[in-house]
């Protein structure tokens, strides 16, 4: 039985919950999310509380889905009261970054500016070297902030490039002349 599935989700004031068949939509402050709910799969509410619940924990496909639809509802809670955010840092000569409306325009070394266009429901604001992406969508905000560090990814030998704040890069020793 899965350790993560079994925890109950509280949900706070202001939290809006509505739960169907093959769905839970979640609304809030910030905006309104759905999971999905896998075959086998059931959620209750009592009160401030949800509990998720497996029918069949001796099948392992059920099971094996029993703590990620936990999480995917404890996440949207979050997202719609707190919001979720990802912070990357600029580390290089002539890195830059402006944010233009709906997109993000990055100098990253190459012959020509890259035009990154955020999705729906996701936000950068660029303060000197830090680029701050942020949404109520934990998945979304994770997708967009690795496909930005994906266009120049941390070199281990300057150490230019796309980093998470406070990511580590193992540096290497250079040639020996």
């Amino acid at each position: 039985m899965s350790r993560v599935g079994k925890e109950p989700i509280t949900i706070p004031a202001g939290v809006e919950v509505r739960l169907n068949d093959d769905s839970v939509t979640v609304k809030g402050a910030k905006g309104e999310l759905t999971s999905p709910l896998f075959a086998g799969i059931t959620v209750e509410q009592e009160d401030n509380t949800l509990t998720v619940s497996c029918a069949d924990l001796g099948d392992k496909k059920t099971k094996s889905f029993f703590g990620l639809a936990r999480m995917l509802i404890a996440n949207n809670v979050t997202g719609v009261t707190n919001g979720f955010e990802k912070k990357l840092e600029l580390r290089g000569v002539g890195y830059r970054a402006q944010s233009q409306g709906k997109s993000l325009n990055l100098s990253l070394g190459f012959s020509h500016p890259v035009v990154y266009a955020l999705p729906d429901g996701v936000t950068a604001t660029v303060d000197q070297s830090i680029i701050t992406v942020a949404g109520i969508d934990k998945q979304k905000v994770g997708q967009v902030a690795a496909e930005i560090r994906a266009y120049r990814p941390p070199e281990p030998y300057k150490g230019k490039g796309v980093r998470y704040v406070g990511e580590y890069v193992a540096m290497k020793e250079g040639k020996k002349a």
